[in-house]
């Protein structure tokens, strides 16, 4: 069909030139990216609820004591202990995360506030810690990371130290104890 000299399928082609022609505002609402995994930060909410009654209901090893207020800034502070049969048996070590919004699919930045001297730990409570990391994955939660924390504890990789002067310790588990004991102090 055509009208005034112009046929439907020109008028059609025109359109879309004009789209093409269009000015970046316009081309960049039509081609959207695919966006990046978001998440609600109610669901975020909910989700770290549920891990801290789970927490709170299966004990272990560690005493976290929360305000809902920290949890609601997604600030977490809580203890953790020493295994057994380690050199810091007994020991209770002050520990902050930091959980982000896009949790669980990004990891919580977790630091030790108590002074802890270990080959995977810097002087500002940095943990060098695989799952906090690059091998971080959505199924982990805050439980595993704390045990994953303990255990290395317990077992550190020397292969990739934060503190090397621990590091070159830690073959000597004596010396290693002394120095532990001499730095820690009570949480």
């Amino acid at each position: 069909m055509t009208v005034n000299g112009i046929s439907e399928s020109h008028d059609h082609q025109d359109n879309n030139t004009s789209a093409r022609t269009a000015s970046p505002a316009a081309t960049t609402t039509k081609q959207r990216l695919p966006m990046a995994r978001s998440v609600d930060s109610q669901s975020v909410l909910k989700r770290l609820q549920s891990e801290l009654m789970a927490l709170m209901m299966c004990g272990g090893p560690w005493n976290l004591c929360f305000s809902l207020m920290e949890i609601t800034s997604f600030s977490w502070k809580g203890t953790i202990t020493g295994s057994k049969d380690t050199v810091y048996e007994g020991m209770v070590y002050k520990l902050s995360l930091s959980v982000p919004t896009e949790y669980p699919f990004k990891p919580p930045k977790v630091k030790f506030d108590t002074l802890c001297f270990h080959p995977n730990v810097d002087i500002n409570g940095n943990i060098c810690l695989d799952i906090l990391q690059d091998k971080w994955s959505s199924a982990y939660d805050v439980r595993t990371v704390l045990l994953s924390i303990q255990s290395l504890l317990g077992e550190p990789n020397n292969d990739s130290p934060l503190n090397t002067q621990a590091a070159a310790l830690w073959s000597n588990q004596e010396e290693f104890r002394k120095m532990v004991e001499k730095l820690y102090k009570p949480a």
